[in-house]
């Protein structure tokens, strides 16, 4: 099972066109899943930026 890659003058792979394709999907906040969603987003954002939000609490 050999695949036949397109390669340049330098024997480098070559890239590929590929149609474009839109993003469709719209994401629903409102469920469980939605829940889980919000609340781990939310948990990563206070982790990452805690000092930001210490120095916003004490202004």
């Amino acid at each position: 099972m050999t695949t036949h890659i397109k390669t340049n003058k330098y024997g480098l792979p070559q890239a590929q066109t590929r149609p474009h394709i839109r993003a469709s999907k719209r994401l629903d906040l409102s469920g469980e899943e939605g829940k889980q969603i919000v609340k781990s987003e939310t948990r990563l954002t206070l982790k990452e930026h805690q000092n930001t939000f210490k120095r916003l609490a004490d202004m």
